[in-house]
């Protein structure tokens, strides 16, 4: 029997090449570019006609979010800090598909730009279904002695606070059968000490999850997570050294890093109240095995 054409397995196969940005990294300057829409997704209106809100939305997984859910129908609204190109390229793709997506620029360590980002998808959408929180910054140290007050603060920031202020600024607006979706990490399983804050703020998205499940259980609303692995995204070449880029994700049992299309059904899975009615505080491991490696 004829094989089937996987039309990933070109991108898949290609090693990133050494490469270097600064913070906070920008998709359409990486080679090569990550690849955030599969053409072999089948959707099933799994999403049809709600409104999602998903921070770092303009690029890496959050892009690849934001065009799975468009494809299962929904109107997307992508949180984004300053990349304005990669913000426009997702706006495309999601309106190609048919919906509607909203561009918000701001920082979601800021509890008010929060707020106003809710308000602003209500306005737009009128209604509000799924949160992901996906916002993510990384600053690579050689030891506890080399952590800065301000990239601690930074870091925490982003990725924990921002998860906070988002998830509940959306609350009093979610009804029974929303979703709310953190993206924590294998980081918060098995922690680099090089990535010491960074894996910090995954753990805390980890309790986080499991204790605002227990909390919004009573109300029907579903909260859960993912764990990446290594994945293809802008934060890597603005993260890590030229050279380690090179090698990033060689190490994994695939021997490869994700393309972020690759995360996408997992989100799509625990946002649909069809597919996961019965789960909530639960992480869904995607990680090409690399939490099994000693």
């Amino acid at each position: 029997m004829k094989p089937r054409h996987d039309p990933l397995a070109p991108a898949t196969r290609r090693q990133p090449t050494a490469q270097r940005q600064a913070q906070p990294g920008k998709e359409t300057k990486m080679n090569p570019e990550p690849v955030t829409d599969d053409p072999r997704y089948l959707a099933s209106g799994k999403l049809r006609d709600q409104a999602a809100i998903i921070s770092g939305g303009d690029s890496g997984i959050g892009r690849a979010v934001a065009i799975a859910f468009a494809k299962e129908g929904a109107d997307v609204a992508i949180i984004y800090l300053n990349e304005d190109k990669d913000a426009d390229r997702t706006v495309a793709a999601v309106e190609e598909l048919g919906r509607r997506c909203l561009k918000l620029r701001g920082d979601v360590g800021s509890e008010k730009f929060c707020q106003n980002a809710v308000k602003r998808t209500l306005r737009e959408f009128g209604r509000l279904d799924i949160v992901v929180n996906n916002a993510a910054e990384q600053h690579v140290v050689q030891g506890i002695e080399d952590t800065t007050e301000r990239e601690l603060e930074d870091t925490f920031r982003t990725n924990f606070f921002g998860y906070v202020f988002l998830a509940k600024a959306a609350l009093p607006h979610l009804k029974s059968g929303a979703a709310i979706i953190n993206t924590t990490s294998v980081q918060a399983y098995k922690p680099k000490p090089t990535l010491l804050a960074y894996a910090a703020t995954k753990a805390a998205i980890l309790d986080f999850t499991r204790a605002l499940a227990t909390e919004l259980a009573p109300k029907g609303i579903r909260v859960n997570a993912v764990a990446p692995g290594p994945v293809w995204t802008p934060l890597i070449p603005a993260t890590f050294p030229a050279a380690k880029v090179a090698e990033f994700g060689k190490d994994s049992p695939l021997g490869r890093a994700a393309q972020p299309c690759e995360l996408a059904p997992a989100y799509v899975f625990l946002a649909s109240a069809l597919d996961s009615s019965y789960i909530i505080g639960q992480v869904i491991h995607v990680n090409g095995g690399k939490a099994m490696m000693s």
